[in-house]
């Protein structure tokens, strides 16, 4: 649990994904679109990335990728993402996170 606190202290944006997760690659389009540079941590590419799905799935993300924080606090999954983008509050979200500017 404290390397998931490390991990998601780094950028204003993180995201715990798969390489071959399809929604994880939507999410990770959509903050590109916007112009954010998120932290992406492709669980299945980097060491102990099965501890820190596991670690994930005891905050309650399940499924456990995509996983997103903005600030430092726990999003959720793409679900969680695209109802914020949809209801128009995830921009002023990342505005005040300082992941966007404009």
């Amino acid at each position: 649990m404290d390397r998931v606190t490390k991990m998601v202290s780094e950028r204003p944006v993180v995201i715990f994904s798969k390489s071959s997760c399809c929604m994880s690659h939507t999410i990770k389009t959509l903050f590109s679109d916007f112009g954010v540079n998120p932290a992406v941590h492709e669980l299945d590419e980097i060491p102990r990335g099965r501890d820190i799905e596991q670690a994930l799935s005891r905050l309650g993300c399940s499924p456990s990728v995509p996983t997103v924080f903005i600030g430092g606090e726990l999003i959720g999954g793409a679900n969680q993402v695209m109802s914020l983008h949809l209801n128009r509050s995830l921009i002023p979200m990342l505005k005040k996170a300082g992941a966007l500017w404009v």
